[in-house]
């Protein structure tokens, strides 16, 4: 038996000795794994820190903010929002007849202002100190603005009363200016009508001019020569029709070869006649006629001159007074009513012997050679005319009312529109197609004005739709009168066109597109510096 006591507890030692090794073994497996991943999480976690110390920069640096107003402790933000609601407060206050409270917030909002602008300019945070007193009387106000139930629902349907009042004021003050600046459109400035005057008078008192206009009736052959470039130009403007014809033969390649057709109103025949006589333009040929001479300009023939003698027709072009104002002042301009304006639609029968004419609005300049016009394939059609359709609001829908079945049911409303001002007429085609024909149809439709308004261009798109040729955009560039125009399209153009309200030779013209036109006009010659035009 005390054999077996030893034999018992020798095989117990070994045991404890063996765990006791395992047991240590595992800690130091254990030590090593934690150092090993503390070594590779710190890498990453400086990284991390890093980008998002580099983000938080870069953000103050967008907003252009510091980082004192970063601070959830920041006496500027905090100052800076009492300032927003203060401003609102001062609005509310005044609409309520409270001037007092108004004048006692304004004064804080100074204070609180200098404040700011002191610490901007030194650079430096406010403080507690400089800013608690600023702070404090600011945060009563407010308080006393709660008060007096300044609130924020209060204050929201306030403002947009203000607004909607303002919107009013703006629109009422935008219908008057557009009054105004058609009012001013459509007056002949005193300089351009002592021009007229001094010529008329200088028509009929001096004979040299009238033998002078004789014999250039020897080259009455030129004016139905269709191998010369043939232009007209309708309008009672002296001086602007001068500028198209000496703007035209200062560009031209062969102003030898050039002839403009000029038809004018009995009142400025003798002035135009006069100035055309005395002023040499590199020798193009001009003939000037007037409007009173063309018999079959008639209203049995015309339907504008039918509908003038409608005495409705002519309350609602010359007062107005029958729709209540509805109708843009714009639309009841009287140049509408002019037939110099609607004489374009009657090219063939002014000009029987002509076969191609370049029409030219007297609101253009012309920048370089023109001849290369006459040349230019119209594949059959009428009109050649530069399209204005890159922006949606230049489409036929703009100007028809496609509410009209008889509109809706002929033309498409995204079709392309185009610009009078610049245009290659094919009277050859013209007479062919009988377009006048197509006009007075349309004319006829309109008599009570339900396809469209009034202007030349409306029943222009109609009579010449589907006989229209595409011409490159540089050969008319417009918007020199309304709007302001791209220079390179300006250098690109070949005619100007000065469209819009801003013409050239009045007050209210585009100061930066004047020269343009003025260096087409002589103002040394003695009867301009008489009249002042200037």
């Amino acid at each position: 038996m005390r054999r077996r006591g030893p034999d018992f507890r020798r095989p117990g030692r070994r045991r404890f000795s063996n765990v006791f090794w395992f047991t240590v073994c595992g800690f130091l497996v254990l030590v090593f794994i934690v150092l090993l991943s503390r070594e590779t999480q710190q890498p990453t976690s400086r990284s991390a820190v890093s980008k998002r110390a580099y983000r938080h920069d870069r953000l103050i640096e967008g907003l252009n903010i510091t980082e004192e107003m970063m601070s959830p402790d920041s006496i500027t933000r905090q100052l800076s929002d009492q300032l927003s609601l203060a401003k609102a407060f001062v609005v509310i206050a005044k609409e309520s007849n409270n001037l007092q409270f108004a004048w006692e917030l304004s004064a804080q909002i100074r204070n609180s202002q200098v404040l700011l602008s002191d610490a901007a300019l030194r650079r430096t945070p406010l403080t507690l100190g400089e800013s608690e007193t600023a702070v404090r009387d600011m945060a009563i106000l407010l308080y006393q603005a709660q008060q007096l139930h300044y609130d924020s629902a209060t204050m929201i349907m306030r403002l947009k009363g203000r607004i909607q009042g303002l919107e009013e004021q703006m629109s009422s003050l935008s219908d008057k200016s557009s009054k105004y600046g058609q009012i001013a459109a459509e007056e002949v400035p005193k300089s351009l009508y002592c021009l007229g005057v001094r010529l008329t008078t200088e028509w009929f008192r001096n004979l040299n001019l009238q033998r002078k206009l004789k014999e250039k009736k020897q080259i009455a052959m030129r004016l139905k020569d269709s191998n010369l470039y043939h232009f007209c130009v309708f309008s009672d403007n002296i001086l602007a029709t001068s500028v198209v014809v000496n703007s035209t033969a200062s560009n031209s390649k062969n102003p030898d070869k050039v002839v403009f057709h000029l038809v004018t109103d009995e009142v400025n025949y003798a002035a135009m006649k006069a100035w055309f006589s005395m002023n040499s333009f590199r020798g193009v040929t001009v003939d000037v006629q007037k409007i009173e001479d063309f018999s079959w300009l008639n209203a049995s023939y015309v339907p504008v001159l039918k509908q003038l003698q409608d005495s409705d027709t002519q309350n609602y072009y010359f007062s107005g007074n029958n729709d209540n104002g509805r109708t843009p002042i714009k639309f009841r301009n009287p140049k509408y009513l002019s037939m110099l304006n609607h004489l374009r639609f009657y090219i063939p029968e002014v000009f029987p012997a002509l076969k191609k004419v370049v029409f030219l609005d007297d609101d253009v300049v012309v920048k370089k050679d023109l001849s290369p016009l006459f040349s230019i394939d119209l594949h059959h059609n009428v009109n050649g005319a530069v399209e204005t359709c890159m922006e949606t609001f230049h489409r036929y829908h703009k100007y028809l009312n496609y509410s009209h079945p008889l509109i809706r049911s002929h033309f498409d409303p995204d079709a392309c529109g185009w610009a009078f001002g610049m245009n290659v007429f094919d009277l050859v085609e013209w007479r062919k197609k009988d377009v006048t024909g197509i006009y007075h149809y349309w004319q006829e439709k309109n008599v009570d004005r339900t396809l469209w308004k009034l202007g030349t261009l409306p029943p222009g798109l109609l009579t010449f739709y589907g006989l229209t040729e595409p011409l490159n955009p540089s050969w008319h560039v417009l918007g020199l009168g309304y709007t302001n125009v791209d220079p390179q399209l300006i250098e690109k153009g070949a005619v100007l066109h000065f469209n819009g309200n801003s013409k050239p030779w009045l007050k209210i013209g585009m100061e930066k597109y004047k020269p343009l036109w003025d260096m087409y006009v002589d103002y040394s010659h003695p009867l301009l510096q008489q009249c002042n035009v200037h």
